[in-house]
């Protein structure tokens, strides 16, 4: 089992969007196979953006239910250091360093600005991916296709 940071894009697409582009990922986690992590910082961002009456216009008790749901799902931790290399865009820099500050050994995102540090955190044992990019991912789309 390994720990794994999920930005906040992705965790819309798994549970929010239900993207069938991420069952993989879903999956895994559903086994137990990854450890999702999560900050206090992480949860604020996902709490703001579900919040958004103009982009999502999600009701509050479903926006309530689905943070429950986050809450119970991953492992808050709560002792959160800066990383030593630091993201171009500051809102992303949270997730960088909740998976070093976590052990994470995955952070999986659509954000450019973290992906264009997978060779700084390679050597801190951080592989930074989309979704598509998690090993788990590539059976389950040869599956998909036979």
């Amino acid at each position: 089992m390994s720990r794994v940071v999920l930005d906040t894009n992705v965790w819309l697409a798994l549970w929010f969007f239900r993207e069938p582009g991420v069952d993989a990922l879903r999956d895994a986690l559903a086994r137990g196979d990854l450890i999702p992590v999560r900050s206090a910082a992480t949860d604020v961002e996902l709490a703001e953006v579900l919040g958004r009456p103009d982009l999502f216009n999600v009701a509050t008790d479903r926006q309530a239910g689905l943070l429950r749901q986050w809450e119970s799902l991953a492992v808050l931790v709560g002792d959160i250091a800066p990383a030593p290399c630091r993201c171009r865009d500051p809102d992303d820099q949270k997730f960088l360093d909740l998976a070093l500050s976590a052990g994470a050994r995955w952070l999986i995102t659509r954000d450019r600005d973290l992906l264009k540090l997978r060779k700084k955190v390679r050597a801190a044992g951080l592989t930074i991916t989309g979704p598509a990019g998690y090993p788990g991912a590539s059976a389950q789309l040869l599956a998909n296709s036979s």
